[in-house]
């Protein structure tokens, strides 16, 4: 849907961009941060290619979390190094399905969460977010995990402890987000470095045979455990919700709508994903590397727990740098994972259910969501059973993969959508192979274990029925979202065209007649007035809007007659008087308790034209708690609103 704007003969194109409707904005993927970058008037082509530098690395910290130590730790102490060939299948999958992603943010300027609303029925579309939620909420147990176990190691608190300080982290994170995106991806390079360089440390310490590690580049047959454990390793690699993640942030980047200029940012943001990508891979290799050379190699093959790579790497390497920085890395590994899980589960809410919840509420139900499993599993099963849960997440990422990835496929391949920049043939058939390949793994290893639950006399039928239900339920929804696209009827594909193909039709939507301001007796009331006369002239009505707040205006409504609601009446109607004087229609509306309540309901029912509200009187600490009079405002009326 293109942008309402009113125009006027004061107001200037950029003051008119700021008119647009709520279901336009619901349209862009992280509103805060999208097109935040402007690279349209970098010249030189060496910084212009720096400027796109940075979404992959946001999307690169997924793969390095603490999920993926669990795995590589796992794999690394009971198989040696036969699975780093595995490590590898999966990073050339994940970089080839990143790029599809950035294709279709770039291209659609939709991220795989709103495409999928639009080319997906309700009942399908909900599903695809159920099953994209649990892969959130598997994401940040591992997180949760990690964290509260190099807190542990680091500082001696106790697993719980640590599990309960993670949800801590809820805040910090919403005020890095308050810094711009750039400083963002900053911060989080920062935490990359921090891991690389602690993992070639420890490797210079570990001193692997580099025969044996090229012997491991070569792929085997695996046993059902080695299956088990390589599913999860594919699942803490490619990660479902970052392909979510990448389609949203590239649009972060604000760049002109020219063939030449999408393929441009096309390429760079591919540029941007084999680096990044790369240094991830190097970062787990090297984890599944020491595993291998230092436990494998000594004998321990059932070392499991992260606590336990930890404790043998001092004896076993002679040195005690290498617990130290192996406990660094891991706090550096969860802190950055809980930025990229925290932006998907926004974008996975925004785009499938077009439903916004204050930011730190949405944080903390996700990781509330990780919080409580975990804390249960340390608590009634021990701490030693925390590895085997942070494999088990990783493996239920797996399982998720091929409800992100087909839709994805469908999308970036589609010539209805992607116009001419849909991906060739080539590597479409490659994307199918790696889906079919997933798909046909994951339905093995869970056949498997269904058929071992089938036979468990212990179990009960009641059990085995739910189990049974689940997985066919599962198996239609997969089947469906694979069939739907080339069933659905042509006429439905107007909803992917490219900018600048709508035929735009010019409205004179005429001067607004009834506008009205919002007023709080501070300095900001001056410049919303103002503005406001100039949007409507002397032809305009102008309503003044006040909200009283005090305790006997929540409590008796327009019966309170107290002192402050007398003072508020006496200063609003001195600005009624001042605008008459002056030739300005003028009157004045007072509304009774919470402004985010009253200021729509008095907006809608006396048929704005338009609402002018000036900037809230707090920030800082009580945006997080109460969020801003504006941001609940304008999802409630109908009338174009301005912000002053």
């Amino acid at each position: 849907m293109p942008k309402k704007i009113i125009r006027h003969p004061f107001l200037s194109c950029t003051f008119a961009a700021e008119f647009v409707t709520e279901k336009y904005e619901n349209k862009k993927s992280l509103s805060e941060v999208n097109q935040s970058v402007d690279v349209t008037a970098i010249k030189s082509p060496w910084k212009r290619f720096m400027a796109f530098l940075g979404p992959a690395y946001l999307i690169s910290v997924g793969y390095m979390d603490p999920g993926n130590w669990a795995t590589d730790i796992t794999g690394g102490s009971k198989f040696g190094y036969t699975l780093l060939w595995v490590l590898v299948v999966s990073n050339v999958i994940a970089l080839l399905l990143q790029s599809f992603s950035a294709r279709l943010g770039l291209v659609t300027g939709k991220d795989l969460a709103q495409a999928s609303r639009d080319m997906y029925p309700p009942f399908i579309n909900f599903s695809l977010y159920i099953f994209a939620e649990i892969a959130i909420a598997a994401c940040d147990l591992a997180e949760v995990i990690g964290m509260a176990i190099g807190l542990k190691l680091l500082f001696h608190f106790p697993l719980w402890l640590g599990i309960c300080i993670t949800v801590l982290d809820t805040f910090v994170l919403l005020m890095l987000l308050k810094v711009g995106i750039r400083k963002l991806e900053a911060f989080i390079i920062s935490l990359v470095s921090i891991i690389g360089i602690s993992f070639l440390i420890e490797m210079f310490f570990a001193k692997p045979d580099m025969g044996d590690v090229m012997a491991g580049l070569i792929p085997s047959k695996l046993s059902n455990e080695a299956l088990y454990v390589s599913l999860a390793i594919l699942g803490a690699t490619v990660m479902p919700h970052n392909l979510y993640l990448h389609s949203s942030l590239v649009q972060t980047r604000k760049f002109k709508r020219t063939a030449p200029d999408i393929k441009k940012s096309i390429r760079f943001n591919i540029i941007d994903s084999t680096i990044a990508l790369n240094l991830a891979l190097f970062v787990n290799a090297a984890i599944l590397i020491l595993a291998a050379s230092t436990f494998f190699v000594n004998g321990y093959f059932e070392v499991n727990q992260i606590e336990d790579a930890y404790k043998f790497l001092e004896p076993l390497l002679g040195s005690s740098w290498a617990p130290i920085l192996f406990a660094v890395a891991l706090i550096a590994s969860g802190q950055s994972s809980t930025v990229t899980g925290t932006l998907a589960g926004q974008i996975i809410m925004e785009g499938h259910l077009q439903l916004r919840i204050q930011p730190w509420m949405r944080r903390l139900l996700t990781r509330l969501l990780a919080v409580i499993p975990a804390l249960l599993t340390c608590l009634i099963a021990g701490e030693e059973s925390t590895g085997k849960l942070l494999v088990l997440s990783q493996f239920i990422l797996s399982l998720q993969l091929p409800f992100a990835i087909v839709p994805l496929i469908f999308f970036t391949g589609d010539k209805k959508i992607m116009g001419e920049f849909a991906v060739r043939p080539l590597f479409k058939i490659l994307g199918w192979i790696a889906v079919i390949m997933i798909a046909g793994l994951n339905f093995y290893f869970v056949m498997l274990q269904v058929s071992d639950w089938v036979h468990d006399p212990t179990m009960a039928f009641s059990s085995k029925f739910m189990i049974a239900t689940v997985c066919i339920y599962v198996f239609v929804i997969l089947f469906f979202i694979m069939i739907y696209p080339a069933i659905r009827k042509s006429k439905k594909q107007k909803d992917f065209v490219l900018h600048g193909q709508n035929k735009i039709t010019i409205a004179n939507m005429g001067v607004p007649q009834k506008v009205f301001v919002t007023v709080d007796f501070s300095s900001a009331d001056n410049k919303a007035i103002n503005r406001a006369i100039q949007m409507g002239g002397k032809d305009a009505t102008y309503n003044l809007l006040h909200v009283v707040e005090t305790p006997g205006a929540i409590i008796y409504g327009e019966e309170t007659v107290d002192f402050e609601t007398r003072k508020d009446i006496e200063l609003i109607e001195q600005y009624v008087e001042q605008l008459k004087s002056q030739g300005y229609k003028a009157a004045f509306l007072l509304g009774y308790g919470n402004p985010k309540q009253a200021i729509p309901e008095l907006t809608n029912r006396h048929g704005a034209d338009m609402l002018v509200i000036g900037t809230h009187g707090h920030g800082g600490l009580k945006d997080l708690l109460f969020g801003t009079t504006v941001e609940a405002v304008r999802h409630k009326i109908t009338a174009p609103l301005l912000v002053v």
